[in-house]
């Protein structure tokens, strides 16, 4: 991905069991360092997902990485940034915490 240009990605998730799941995302950027350049304009995660048995999904993320990222000596060395999810079942009344926000 070029910093400043927007890109795509799918993330798959699938219900291995034979019950209905309602699950929700959360993700990770790594380096945590270079966390703070990547913006996502659309995503999937800490929205609730519903998944039928033995259903497989692919999930879009719309995203971009910040231009000044390659202005920032702290990420001279960083060539890889890996985003991640978790996809978890959610509890009925359990409400996320939203990142940045107490």
């Amino acid at each position: 991905v070029v910093p400043g240009e927007t890109a795509l990605a799918f993330y798959k998730a699938k219900n291995p069991t034979d019950k209905p799941i309602v699950g929700i995302s959360t993700y990770n950027v790594i380096p945590f360092e270079a966390g703070q350049y990547f913006n996502k304009i659309q995503c999937f995660c800490f929205e609730e997902q519903w998944l039928n048995p033995q259903e497989e999904v692919d999930m879009p993320v719309f995203f971009y990485i910040d231009p000044e990222f390659v202005e920032d000596p702290k990420m001279a060395k960083v060539d890889l940034i890996t985003l991640s999810y978790t996809f978890f079942e959610a509890k009925e009344g359990q409400k996320l915490p939203l990142p940045g926000f107490q």
